[in-house]
């Protein structure tokens, strides 16, 4: 196998040269240039990643731990990362791992193994205890707010956006209140349903937990909670729902059932979808594009730092109003 000193030998050139021309370094001479890239093309070379992986210290890849690849809440997300390691010609390798906590181990294992440089966590199952024994092999940054650790976090106050909306709802005049969310145990889940908790206790309006409906993901899950809440004798007149794609399937199933929004039920969504655009949707728009976008200048930013602090970003939210409310 060919190898930079027979190119260097071939060419009439330097392995100083070679090296070079390899790592497009601007200062060679375009006769010496085309000399070795006309060797190189001749000798069929190809580089030995791995040795040049030895040699910079960095792998040129980042890992990213993210649950489900069609949710619109991860791939937006994902999308604000792609383009920002595109930019940046950094490979994502992405890790599906369904909340598994052994498949989050397995990534944060690569990290220690050197065959990646950092991990983006969108979403975890781990505690942040133990993603933090993992910082001492490289960077980390998770896409939810972890508190002050030694692993560096963006994310959206979902405590302090779910309050704006139910004070929405309520500034308008709603007092029967129900709530439509994902996971039932999780980090960004749980914030919001203290902020429905607290909502209700902090304003005297009755709290009703038949009119919370967990596990609700989909377009389709939007649907069947809507039926299921006509079915109730007593029934909400807003529903604040964690997803729009579930507001949506919720809206497209009030339409056939001759339900009107918002004068039968008010709405307000989460996350600003295209779909939610699209129907007039009221949401609230927590900006995951920029939140993939910042998780990935600030590991990329730490993987070229000998001793990166961890950085805690908050992005701002912003209520949108359209006709469902």
């Amino acid at each position: 196998m060919a190898n930079i000193k027979e190119i260097a030998r071939i060419a009439g050139v330097s392995v100083t040269t070679v090296s070079r021309v390899l790592n497009n370094h601007p200062y060679v001479s375009p006769e010496k240039r085309a000399a070795v890239l006309a060797t190189i093309e001749q000798l069929n070379y190809t580089r030995n990643i791995n040795a040049v992986n030895l040699i910079t210290g960095r792998t040129g890849a980042i890992a990213v731990v993210i649950p489900k690849l069609n949710y619109y809440y991860f791939s937006a997300i994902l999308e604000g990362l792609a383009r920002e390691a595109l930019t940046a010609k950094y490979r994502l390798i992405l890790c599906q791992t369904n909340y598994r906590p052994e498949a989050e181990l397995q990534v944060l294992d690569m990290l220690r193994n050197k065959e990646i440089d950092g991990v983006v966590i969108v979403s975890t199952a781990l505690k942040p205890e133990t993603i933090e024994e993992y910082t001492v092999y490289g960077p980390v940054v998770t896409c939810q707010d972890s508190g002050e650790r030694s692993f560096s976090s963006v994310y959206l106050e979902h405590y302090a956006a779910f309050r704006h909306g139910l004070q929405y709802l309520r500034g308008k005049g709603h007092r029967k209140i129900g709530y439509c969310e994902g996971r039932q145990h999780g980090s960004s889940s749980g914030l919001r349903q203290k902020a429905f908790g607290d909502f209700h206790r902090e304003s005297g309006i009755p709290l009703h937990p038949e009119w919370i409906m967990f596990d609700c993901v989909t377009e389709e899950d939007g649907a069947a909670a809507l039926h299921r809440l006509w079915q109730m004798e007593e029934r909400p007149d807003a529903l604040i729902i964690a997803g729009d794609h579930v507001a949506a399937g919720l809206m497209i199933g009030a339409r056939s059932c001759k339900i009107r929004i918002p004068e039968d039920l008010a709405i307000i969504g989460f996350d600003n979808q295209p779909i939610g655009r699209l129907l007039g949707l009221t949401t609230i728009d927590n900006q995951l594009f920029e939140m993939g976008a910042a998780a990935f200048r600030i590991i990329h930013d730490q993987i070229n730092e000998d001793a990166p602090s961890p950085v805690y970003r908050k992005l701002d939210y912003r209520l949108i109003e359209r006709t469902t409310v």
